[in-house]
């Protein structure tokens, strides 16, 4: 349960706990460590807001915000594992571009949990996040007039300065995020490839928050209704530098694992 005070103060009462929340961006919220648990030790995430009989409650969070930051979480939990993927100056991983978790699977995962344990290094590199319909309006605006005109989609991007009600059918998505995606790997090289998507990054309104150490962001992955569905990617802010050393994420299917 949701309470706000009259001095805007956002409180959420679950598994008889209450924590402060922040709605420090357009969607998702952020939850801070309860007080009492500060120094203690204990994983608020998993001992509380993922406990069995709490779970169910904590995802539909979830669901209904796009994108939940839990910050300080302090977790040995298993069925984390290492996020990668490898970039390179002259070509994009897979995880630079928008996508949902496990884009191959028949049924994708309904959430994805990404974090960035307590470690020595810092971590430079954004993750952004976005609304899915924010993300394939953003893609169609954002390219570049030479490459619009080459891949046929000016009807597109007509559809989606009209009312949501005339945008294209949202079974259609992801073709067309497909379709643009191809035609920018094929066009652009590299960095340029990069300054597009963080154009998109801007025109989607993403979540490019820094990194904190022992922060939790669980993401609306694969929502009933794919029009409330998040994507994300990993996201240079600046042209990517040679031999940097960044933090490392490791991350979780939190709906499917226990």
């Amino acid at each position: 349960m949701m309470d706000r005070s009259s001095g805007g103060i956002q409180t959420l009462e679950l598994g008889g706990q209450c924590f402060q929340i922040t709605r420090p961006h357009d969607f998702g919220i952020v939850i801070e460590r309860p007080i009492e648990l500060e120094g203690g030790g204990e994983d608020y995430l998993h001992q509380v807001l993922l406990r069995e009989d709490v779970r169910e409650s904590f995802l539909e969070i979830v669901d209904v915000e796009g994108l939940v930051v839990c910050k300080n979480v302090r977790t040995t939990a298993s069925s984390y594992r290492k996020v990668r993927g490898k970039s390179s100056h002259g070509k994009l991983s897979q995880a630079e571009y928008y996508h949902h978790d496990g884009c191959s699977c028949p049924v994708k995962p309904r959430v994805v949990e990404i974090r960035m344990p307590h470690q020595l290094i810092e971590r430079n590199i954004a993750t952004a996040i976005a609304p899915f319909r924010s993300v394939i309006a953003a893609m169609v605006r954002s390219l570049p007039t030479e490459i619009l005109t080459r891949g046929e989609l000016e009807s597109t991007l007509d559809q989606f300065a009209r009312p949501p009600s005339e945008h294209p059918l949202v079974d259609t998505w992801d073709q067309i995020q497909g379709r643009i995606t191809r035609l920018v790997r094929r066009e652009m090289d590299a960095e340029s490839c990069r300054g597009f998507f963080r154009q998109v990054d801007v025109e989607a309104n993403a979540y490019v928050e820094p990194w904190e150490m022992g922060e939790s962001r669980l993401i609306c992955n694969n929502h009933m209704d794919l029009t409330q569905t998040m994507q994300h990617r990993r996201s240079y802010q600046t042209p990517r530098a040679s031999s940097e050393s960044n933090g490392s994420l490791v991350k979780r299917w939190t709906a499917e694992e226990t």
